[in-house]
């Protein structure tokens, strides 16, 4: 069966000071990340979520918003459409957004916004300011009653695109400052945040105390196109359905634009998986790191593993190019345990696969897109590839657009026996774990 998206997952601050955060503080890098050191960056860019609301599949309106907050430097994560307050408030929270903005056009909205204020109150983003608009559908009398009701600002047809986007970018625009009061997913995040936001410098230890934390971290790279995000979503599945106890991260790392420096954050539109409460999923833009990661991925990394809340962390790359070494693999220390390399049939030939240095270094490489009529070809081009390498590199071949796949069951497998993980257990640890020939 192939991939059908169920209705409910369809799809400039002031300047940070300088923070030092020592052992013993209480704010929520403390104990995730002991001794890190942060230095300031210059206006970091406004993060916002936008999405479409249930029963609605007008995108057109929010796709022309999105692009222009994106020219004008800010950060977007991108739901899509058809999308439940419960998937919004679950993004707004992990995501630590500035704002939500919502683009309503199915006459629902005097509901729809109220519960999503609502829900982010209850669940500890009460701070995050909701705004939108819906055309002609939203009416000023209405507007009045959304506000009352706690939506921040409803912006009106007619209203010119400068207009929003200044009025945008002085509204929600704030520090992020670490907050004692934060718990749960959202301490998580405003931990990132704080990394994100500042220049991550220094050694961080994998855990306060020299125990090694029990996350196995998965890096994924691989060419735009190749599938990675699809991939990434059915390995998630695969994990919910057998480790029924256990919690799963995900840092996808998407560019940011060289002269804007926005961007869109669009990796959660095919995260279907992503909606379940047991996934963690944090959108990260490279804000002018070439290396295909975000320069803050390595301490996100350590806030999520030293948290001791995951047993299985995915770090997705932007998409890679031939010289590239976004997980570090060839220099120094590498910053995950597993690298897992993703190629599509059209790569190009036997001469590209010899200028790919990632196939040297990664643990587990993976031929997706199997459904292609080049498949067969490319299966034993690249196995030859990584025979050369005399280190026993077994190819996986998957359709990960498929529902079910054999192969992406055989490579979930392969993670779980490196990272020691007992489906049976619930997530702990266990010595050996049977593969699938």
């Amino acid at each position: 069966m192939n991939r059908i998206f169920p209705p409910d997952a369809r799809n400039a601050p002031a300047a940070v000071t300088a923070i030092f955060i020592p052992l013993g503080d209480r704010s929520p890098v403390a104990g995730l990340v002991p001794g890190a050191r942060f230095h300031p960056m210059a206006a970091p860019p406004l993060r916002l979520l936008t999405a479409v609301p249930l029963c609605d599949g007008h995108d057109s309106a929010i796709t022309t918003i999105n692009l222009e907050l994106a020219r004008h430097g800010i950060e977007v994560i991108y739901l899509g459409y058809h999308q439940s307050v419960a998937a919004i408030v679950r993004a707004a929270i992990q995501e630590d957004v500035n704002a939500v903005g919502l683009s309503s056009y199915n006459g629902g909205h005097l509901i729809f916004f109220r519960e999503v204020v609502r829900r982010l109150r209850a669940g500890g983003g009460g701070d995050i300011p909701v705004f939108g608009g819906g055309g002609g559908t939203i009416t000023p009398a209405d507007a009045r009653v959304m506000q009352r009701d706690g939506v921040d600002r409803i912006f009106f047809a007619g209203t010119s695109l400068d207009r929003i986007m200044a009025e945008i970018k002085t509204r929600y625009a704030r520090p992020a400052k670490p907050a004692r009061k934060l718990k749960g997913d959202r301490a998580l995040a405003r931990a990132i945040t704080i990394a994100e936001t500042a220049t991550f410098t220094g050694d961080t230890p994998r855990s306060s105390g020299g125990a090694k934390p029990r996350a196995q971290v998965v890096g994924v790279a691989g060419p735009g196109g190749a599938g990675k995000s699809t991939l990434i979503d059915e390995l998630t599945s695969r994990f919910l359905q057998k480790i029924p106890r256990g919690r799963i991260a995900l840092l996808a790392n998407d560019p940011s634009h060289p002269g804007t420096g926005g961007a869109i954050l669009g990796d959660r539109v095919s995260a279907i998986y992503a909606q379940d409460d047991r996934v963690f999923f944090r959108s990260l833009a490279t804000r002018g790191s070439l290396t295909g990661l975000s320069a803050a991925a390595p301490a996100a990394i350590e806030i999520l593993r030293n948290s001791g809340k995951f047993d299985l962390i995915f770090v997705e790359s932007v998409g890679v190019g031939q010289e590239s070494d976004p997980f570090n693999v060839f220099h120094g220390r590498k910053l995950v345990d597993t690298v897992l390399y993703v190629l599509p049939p059209h790569y190009g030939g036997r001469i590209q696969l010899q200028k790919i240095a990632l196939l040297n270094g990664a643990d587990l490489v993976v031929l997706n897109k199997c459904d292609d009529p080049r498949a067969h070809a490319a299966k034993a081009e690249i196995q030859t590839r990584l025979d050369q390498n005399q280190r026993g590199q077994r190819l996986h071949a998957t359709t990960a657009a498929t529902h079910s796949d054999p192969g992406v069951d055989r490579l979930f497998a392969a993670i779980a026996e490196l990272g020691g993980l007992d489906p049976a257990r619930g997530g702990e640890k266990a010595c050996q774990m049977e593969v699938s020939p």
